[in-house]
């Protein structure tokens, strides 16, 4: 039994760090009503703390905060404490990425050994998940493909979408929706702001945030290290992305063949930049020199380069529409190479 007897919001999500009964520092979480006020999301509490201890207590793994207590009825989680860790997009603002290259690099490791640790127990980890409410295993691994296959293509003015790149762009939903051995468990969101690590020392990274875990194709989680999530403009070199392979390969060895991670990459990274595309109308609104537009233009053609050995087509379109954005928004056409790594989004 777990007694918090104090705690202190963390703002501005549904986070405190409390204090036990016996003195000990703890992180609870809770739920509540969606933003919309349309649905209750206590699946996320479920699928937290089935994920956790499906890997300390199925797995032995100690990647990730440890369950202490849940309560289904409230809606409350009680987290082992992985203070004085921090999170690395905080660090990696603050300081740049250049004082932080150890940390990058143990961060790609530990997203890799997700992977490679938890592949191949997906039935395992459903028995948990099941046990605590209902879960549909299929909506986990096809959620984000079902629903870029039934929008299609994004629509971009006068950048038209021959047939090629829509055969393209099928394969590559294909290939996300049947991982194969690349079936492992995601936390759902694999950017570096649910990666902590040590500021001093040896970084001893752990993975947060798991309340839309589920078992999907592992390449999803290595696109934040070849294209830039939202909060940035611009990524650090290969070292990171090729030690990723390297911890995935030890639990999916396919993960060496070059063919099929290729194909896995560049589905998943083109997919990603498709789906950021949606926002389109969104970004058009904003004013001149808004970095969510730079941000699109960097984001697309981040995943050309990704895609262009499996998806030459649907690469070359992705950067017909970046050359578009440039030309429609003058002030996101930027040379991103010339920027630091990791520089940040303002």
């Amino acid at each position: 039994m777990v007694n918090v007897v104090e705690w202190t919001r963390l703002e501005p999500w549904r986070v405190a760090r409390g204090r036990t009964d016996r003195d000990e520092s703890v992180i609870v979480k809770w739920t509540g009503p969606h933003a919309s006020g349309s649905r209750d999301e206590a699946w996320r509490v479920r699928t937290e703390a089935a994920a956790l201890r499906f890997l300390s207590e199925d797995l032995g793994a100690g990647l990730a905060p440890r369950v202490l207590a849940v309560d289904l009825a409230t809606g409350r989680l009680v987290l082992e404490d992985l203070a004085p860790r921090t999170a690395l997009d905080g660090l990696l603002r603050r300081d740049g990425a250049a004082a932080h290259a150890d940390r990058l690099a143990a961060a790609a490791r530990v997203r890799g050994e997700l992977g490679a640790i938890t592949a191949g127990h997906a039935e395992a980890y459903y028995r948990r998940r099941s046990a605590l409410g209902p879960v549909d295993p299929a909506a986990d691994r096809l959620g984000r493909v079902a629903r870029q296959r039934a929008s299609g293509m994004p629509s971009v003015p006068d950048v038209p979408v021959p047939g090629g790149v829509e055969r393209e762009f099928g394969a590559a939903l294909d290939e996300l929706a049947d991982p194969g051995p690349f079936l492992v468990l995601s936390n759902g969101d694999a950017e570096a702001n649910n990666v902590l690590v040590r500021a001093d020392g040896h970084a001893d990274p752990r993975l947060i945030d798991f309340e839309f875990a589920g078992f999907t194709h592992a390449l999803h989680d290595a696109v934040p290290l070849y294209v830039p999530g939202p909060g940035w403009l611009s990524l650090g070199g290969a070292a990171e992305a090729e030690i990723h392979r390297r911890a995935l390969a030890a639990g999916v060895p396919q993960a060496e063949d070059d063919g099929r991670y290729g194909r896995g990459l560049a589905a998943a990274c083109a997919s990603y930049a498709l789906a950021r595309l949606t926002r389109l109308p969104v970004l058009d609104g904003r004013p001149a020199g808004d970095d969510s537009r730079a941000q699109l233009v960097a984001t697309l053609e981040a995943a050309a380069r990704a895609a262009e050995g499996a998806l030459p087509r649907l690469a070359g379109w992705c950067r017909r529409v970046a050359a578009a954005l440039r030309r429609r928004w003058p002030d996101a056409d930027r040379d991103f190479g010339a920027l630091a790594p990791y520089t940040s989004r303002r």
